[in-house]
C-alpha cells in the first residue's frame, strides 16, 4: 500500500489483483474507494505520486503545492 498527501487529502493506493485501486482515507482509519479515478494497470509504483499530482493538480493551494508520499 502507498499512502499520499493529495493537496491535504491522506489517500492511499492498492495494488490488487493486478489493478491499482484508490481510496481515501478518514482520520479514524476508515478508506472509501475512489471510483472515478482509474490508474492504469501498466503504471509503476514510482509514478504514482505524479499521477495523483496530475489528477487532482486543480486542488493545488499555497498549503499544498504538490503531491506528497506518506511514510
Amino acid at each position: 500500500m502507498y499512502k499520499f498527501n493529495v493537496f491535504g487529502r491522506v489517500m492511499s493506493v492498492i495494488r490488487i489483483n493486478e489493478q491499482w485501486q484508490l481510496f481515501k482515507e478518514s482520520d479514524t482509519s476508515m478508506r472509501v474507494r475512489v471510483y472515478d479515478v482509474v490508474i492504469p494497470s501498466n503504471l509503476e509504483a514510482v509514478a504514482l505520486k505524479q499521477y495523483l499530482d496530475d489528477i487532482y493538480h486543480e486542488l493545488a493551494s499555497g498549503k499544498y503545492p504538490s503531491v506528497e508520499r506518506i511514510e
